[in-house]
This record gives structure tokens, sequence and C-alpha cells, in this order.
């Protein structure tokens, strides 16, 4: 075992002494060592509760016969960091959460991991830090809250944001935003729709590195903690059988999670992750990886804020088991996962339980996948839209270039009224290096819907949506403008096409003014002047390989 280099022979009674310290007897020395690293915090809704999950996983391993060790990692809540200076920290955090699991497995000699996330960036550091260090490695996220009701209506996070727009279009009151806001958030757990932290739930079972069935549960339900007690005894498991996360994080797992992701219209961050998931696994994923699943893969189920229905719903209709027997016919059914068993194996008994929330293949809510790459002049590297939540009417659309230098300053004019009908909203110097941590924009979006233009503006950017968002927007434009990529060189009033169904996203302007304009641009002097956020846009890759920090990608920077 890994943890004999901390445990055993003459020369280790120094360690052992430490140990003894800690309560453990001698027999414990003849066990596996667990790492149960949690990312509890008692100021973010979807962590507050993870103790009792990782007390639950403790229990499980103590009953397999291991001997568990807790550790915390940070964790950043986009939803509080959104449209400030915070949220330019939630991405670069990602890499932050993969290196202090990197760093707690290693300086401790630790045999098996049990990994306990749930938000957004907290459930793809502790990926790609399993796929990193190829341990026996199992993940219980902390789960979903349950829809809130206002108004005789099922509502969500997400529904908070558009009522700002909602409230300036005079539809509704501050009062009533304000009993709107106390509703839509009834309890603990990740935020109760198909944004980035539960796509990033369902990621992890489809990768196959998860319990069946342990995407969906309520964060505060018995069945979540049945399921954490048998993580912890199943990664004892894994490590008697020999099953470290390399076999299971194949080619054929990151097809079947992506298919999951295109028929649920989950977040486009998800590309991002997966992605940087892939890299630390030495596995080849690309943008047109997405593209060509979603052609194939059609969407079969709307979930908030695309549909109706909630994460609640998508459990009560079967979970991830449901949706995978459902894509059956499109999936690697031999992927390993971590029960010891293939996908094939694990879904065979598994049943929609509700039609509406979870469609036949036969009879899909769109015969394509939930997420687009678009390419053009105005993105040569790619750009990335969640189809799933465009409507049809704006699925061929050309407008007027409103040029803006930051989200905030795209915000303040959709408030002001100076967006038209018809205007494609441009916000550049957002993206991993501009931003810097390509931050959201939620706060735009939202504002789209609740002034009622959802039908009728674009929104590009070469920043990156919250899992909340819906409309034609499209993100993770590449080049960014810091790299000097063709949205840098946008004017106001330039015409831009956007064609969905035929991938294209155009500044329809003259090549030749377009390399004028671009050799005459100067880069901006960067937006950080110190601290972990200069060291991280100095040395992060484009989006359109994942934003990964470059001495991770070698060859590839």
């Amino acid at each position: 075992m890994r943890s004999d280099a901390i445990k055993r022979g003459l020369e280790r009674a120094p360690h052992r002494a430490l140990l003894y310290s800690l309560g453990l007897g001698r027999d414990d020395f003849e066990k596996p060592f667990i790492g149960v690293i949690n990312s509890y915090s008692n100021m973010v809704p979807g962590h507050v509760h993870l103790r009792m999950i990782a007390d639950a996983v403790i229990q499980g391993v103590r009953e397999a016969g291991g001997v568990p060790f807790e550790f915390n990692t940070i964790v950043v809540c986009d939803g509080l960091a959104m449209d400030h200076e915070g949220m330019r920290y939630s991405l670069p955090s990602r890499e932050l959460i993969a290196d202090s699991v990197e760093t707690i497995a290693k300086a401790h000699a630790l045999d098996g991991l049990v990994l306990i996330p749930n938000c957004d960036k907290v459930t793809p550091g502790m990926l790609m830090a399993a796929a990193r260090l190829d341990l026996p490695t199992i993940i219980i996220t902390g789960g979903p809250m349950p829809c809130g009701w206002f108004g005789g209506m099922r509502v969500a996070f997400s529904h908070v944001y558009e009522g700002i727009g909602r409230v300036k279009a005079g539809e509704l009151s501050e009062e009533e935003l304000e009993i709107l806001a106390m509703a839509a958030c009834p309890t603990p757990g990740s935020c109760n729709g198909l944004y980035t932290a539960n796509t990033m739930a369902c990621m992890v079972e489809a990768l196959g590195l998860s319990l069946p069935g342990s995407a969906t549960p309520p964060a505060t339900s018995s069945r979540r903690i049945a399921l954490a007690r048998e993580t912890g005894r199943r990664v004892v498991g894994l490590i008697r059988e020999g099953i470290t996360a390399s076999r299971i994080l194949t080619r054929k797992a990151f097809e079947n999670a992506i298919r999951v992701d295109l028929a649920l219209g989950g977040s486009t961050n998800t590309v991002l992750h997966l992605m940087a998931v892939a890299e630390e696994a030495g596995i080849d994923l690309e943008l047109e990886d997405f593209d060509r699943l979603s052609r194939e893969t059609p969407q079969i189920a709307e979930i908030i804020p695309s549909g109706p229905y909630g994460v609640d719903d998508l459990d009560r209709a079967g979970g991830i088991p449901a949706v995978m027997k459902t894509l059956e016919p499109l999936l690697h059914l031999d992927a390993l996962t971590v029960t010891g068993r293939a996908i094939g194996e694990n879904i065979s008994g598994a049943k929609r339980l509700d039609e509406k929330v979870i469609r036949p293949l036969e009879r899909p809510i769109r015969r394509m996948g939930g997420i687009a790459v678009l390419r053009g002049s105005l993105a040569p590297r790619g750009a990335v839209l969640k189809t799933a939540g465009v409507p049809p009417s704006m699925m061929r659309f050309r407008g007027r270039a409103r040029v803006f230098d930051s989200g905030d300053e795209a915000v303040d004019a959709l408030m002001s009224g100076s967006i038209m009908e018809g205007d494609v909203v441009v916000i550049r110097y957002e993206g991993p290096r501009g931003g810097p941590g390509m931050r959201e924009m939620l706060a735009p979006t939202a504002a789209l819907v609740g002034l009622g233009l959802i039908e009728k503006i674009a929104l590009v950017t070469d920043g990156r949506f919250s899992g909340a968002t819906r409309g034609l927007c499209i993100g993770h434009i590449s080049p960014e403008a810091a790299e000097g990529g063709p949205i840098a060189v946008a004017e106001e009033g330039d015409p831009i096409l956007i064609d969905v169904e035929m991938r294209v996203l155009n500044l329809e302007i003259p090549e030749e003014e377009l390399r004028r304009r671009m050799k005459s641009w100067i880069p901006p002097k960067p937006r950080a002047e110190r601290g972990w956020l200069l060291r991280y846009s100095l040395n992060v890759s484009s989006a359109d390989i994942g934003a990964i920090l470059k001495p991770l990608q070698g060859a590839r920077s």
C-alpha cells in the first residue's frame, strides 16, 4: 500500500508516533489509509451540510476495514461571487482545489480517496485531481436543493436574477422580489436547476466515478446519507480490486458523459471542465468532439433554466440511470465504473418513471443535443452556445454590434435602456487571461429575460455563462480579446451573423478591414497587478482547450 511509506518499518517509528497521537491502534497500520476530502463551508448553501455527508462516508470506510482521515479544500460560491470582483476568482479556484487535493494525497501517502464536492468549480477541481493522482477514488457530491414556490409557480435561483429585470420593467415590485428571493432557495444544496454544479454532478455519475443514482437525490435526503455511507465502503473495495481512476476515466467514459450533458441540455461550463479533466487523464478531447456528439445526441430533458422541471423532478423520474438507459443505444456500455461493473450492468434495471421529464429517444425535445460549437471570423478557434435555452426564433440572427469592455458596462447599458431590439451585445476582455478568470455573465443574460428582450437581442463574449443562462448567448470566444482575437477589434455598429444550424459566428466586415484593425490593435494593460490572479493570467490557456494552466499542458501551450 502507498501508506506503507508512513507506517511500516524501523525508520517509520517517528511517523507512527504521530499517528498514535491521533488515537490509532497497532491494528490500524494493517489497513488502507483513506483520504476523505471535504469542501465544507458554512457560507456556501451547497456545502453547509457536507459534514453530515462526510460523517456517513467515514462510517462506511470504517465498516469496510479502512482508516479514514478527513481534510478540507476551499470553495467559491459562484452565486455569492457574481457581479463583483469576486467572480474573477471562481474559475481559478478550480486549479487551487486540484492542487490542494494532490498536495494532501501525496504529502500523506494516502491509499485511496473519497472526494466530497458540490459547487461549480469544486467538482471539476476534484475530478482533475483524481485523474492526476490515479488512486482508487470515488466521489459523492452533496446533492441539489429542491425548487421553491412563489406566486403558485415553481422557482429556482435563476428566477431571482430574472426578477431584477422584471422590477425594472414594472412587472414586479421590490418587495415582491424580496419575497421571491426568500422563497427561491429553500434548503441547503447546490442551486436548484441544471446549472453548472448539478450538471457536473451528473457528469461525475456518467463518467462512472460515483455510485449509480448519486447525482440527483436532494441534499437533505436520507438516500444521500445512505449513498455516502456506501461510498465510504466502496472505496476500500476499489483498493482491494486495484481499480484506480485511470481505469475509469477513459475516452469511452468522457463520450458517455458528454452525451448525457447534451441530452440534458446542461451548462456550457462542462465544456471547459471536461476538457480540463481529460487533459489530466491524458485523453485528447477537443471542441469538435462536443459538436460531433451533439449532432448525434437528441435532447430528451428540459430542466430549469431551459424548461419547467427541477432537478428534484429529474430525480423523481429516475435520475441519471434512467437518462443513460434511454441513451443506451448511443453509449459505450462496457465503460468501467466504481462499482467494479460496466455502465451497461449498472443501468440494466433502470426505468423512466416520468416521460414528461425524461423523454424517450423517439420523442425528443430536439433532434440534436443542448450544446453547439460555432466558428467564423469572430471566433476562429470556436465559441460555445447552450442551444437548449435558445428560442426557436433566434436560431439565425443578424444584428448590430454594441461593444463593451466588461460585463458591468453591458449591464449598465441594458438597465438604462440603451440596448435596442436587433442588437448583438459584445462583451470582451472577460476571458481567462483578460478578465482575468473568465467571469460568468449571468447578470446581463438574466436582464435580457427580465426586460422581455430574450427573443430580440443576442449576446456574445469571450467570458463564460452561468448554467442559469438562457437565450442566444454565446461564450468562450477564442481567441479571446486579450490574446488579440477578432473580438478585440469589433466596433460599434459592425454587423454580426449568428447561424446556429450552420454553426457560424461571423463579424461581417471585409477581410482587408479586419486585417487593418488587427494590425493596429494594442494590447491593454493587465487588470491584475499582483497576487494569484496575476500569476493565473500569465499562465492560463485559452478557453478552447479548457482554460488550463500552461505548465500542466506541456507542448499544447
